[in-house]
């Protein structure tokens, strides 16, 4: 199972290269945009996109309500996974 996870694009790190800063709740990485660079949608007209990113690399664009949606439950699962340790702890003991 591949999980990819929506960030925004929001420094061009190496434009030769394809390489940007992206922002995901707080933390930044650089990713490469080589998947999602064409010549109707150059590197430099990436910042502000929201892509989602799959080890290292843009896969694809995506609108900004869909990225807010996905990160809202992604946190949802942290949340459920973080209270079935805790039972599993309390089970255990």
């Amino acid at each position: 199972m591949c999980v990819c996870i929506p960030a925004q694009v929001i420094a061009i790190t190496d434009a030769a290269n394809r390489l940007a800063r992206v922002q995901v709740g707080g933390a930044t990485r650089e990713v490469s945009l080589a998947c999602i660079v064409d010549e109707q949608h150059t590197v430099e007209s990436c910042i502000g996109d929201w892509v989602l990113i799959h080890v290292g690399f843009a896969m694809s664009r995506i609108d900004e309500a869909e990225a807010r949606k996905t990160l809202e439950l992604l946190a949802q699962l942290g949340e459920i996974e973080s209270q079935l340790a805790a039972e599993h702890t309390a089970r255990v003991k």
